[in-house]
């Protein structure tokens, strides 16, 4: 047992839907979330500067005590997370990615998968790979959404410019016959009305945040570092920008008043080698 925060990032509001996932399913954990504000959106920067913004935050994260560091982000997770399972051998880190897709390819039967993602996570084809090393012959499609973050970052996700964008990126996927739709990025299950809409209601969405709590679970037994029951968990939430947007919007998608938001600040807090 033990009584230690699980840590989780993203580079904004999308991971809440993982730390939402944690709060429901396992009520007892604490968490720790930092939001890296100052650097959303993710999806258009180099891979190589997402990279070392996700091993600074895991970085920390663990010196904050964390037991386990989930990367709620998908391009975090395709870039970072075997990079961060080398550097920190110590405590279990867990992305997003690779059980969004074991849900995907037990869904699919034999139709293609496809796949809504930011550019860069596109780019990088992670979940072509991971649904290609899962099973081989499935036909994957990939789209990026570029619009999709700065909607839901800025409160619109259910906005007229929210739907027109979510039938614009499924029409491609649709022309594809895909039959199922990963929503790729921890920022689109807040835009799933506007995505439901325009797939339509032959397709299946699946959102990897209710995926990546299983493995979460699984891991907390597996390494014998569950909390203790009867615990009040304590959470705190962290950003890199401004703490009381974040409070405002968070809440509002987290579904529970965020009390306080600390800063944490690049160059300072994170970024360097903390003791």
């Amino acid at each position: 047992m033990n009584p230690s925060p699980i840590g989780v990032f993203d580079s904004g509001l999308g991971g809440l839907t993982v730390a939402a996932q944690i709060l429901k399913k396992l009520p007892n954990e604490p968490i720790i979330y930092l939001a890296d504000t100052a650097h959303v959106p993710y999806g258009e920067r180099p891979l190589e500067e997402i990279q070392g913004f996700a091993l600074d935050i895991t970085r920390f994260l663990r010196s904050l005590g964390c037991k386990m560091v989930v990367m709620a982000c998908n391009m975090s997770s395709a870039v970072a997370l075997h990079p961060a399972k080398e550097a920190f051998t110590d405590i279990p880190v867990l992305g997003v990615i690779e059980p969004g897709v074991r849900a995907a390819v037990r869904l699919a039967g034999d139709r293609p998968i496809g796949v809504m993602a930011t550019t860069g996570t596109v780019s990088s084809h992670a979940y072509s790979k991971a649904i290609h090393a899962a099973s081989p012959d499935i036909d994957v499609y990939e789209q990026a959404c570029p619009a999709f973050v700065p909607l839901v970052e800025s409160g619109k996700q259910d906005s007229p410019q929210a739907y027109s964008a979510a039938r614009e990126y499924a029409q491609i996927l649709l022309d594809g016959n895909v039959g199922t739709i990963i929503l790729g990025c921890t920022h689109y299950p807040f835009l799933f009305p506007a995505i439901a809409e325009a797939a339509g209601p032959a397709v299946t969405l699946v959102d990897p945040a209710e995926e990546t709590v299983i493995e979460i679970e699984k891991t907390l037994v597996e390494n014998d570092i569950q909390c203790p029951e009867g615990r009040a968990s304590d959470h705190r939430f962290f950003c890199t920008g401004d703490p009381a947007g974040f409070a405002e919007l968070g809440s509002r998608f987290l579904r529970s008043r965020i009390d306080r938001v600390e800063q944490a600040v690049w160059g300072v807090d994170i970024g360097k080698v903390l003791a």
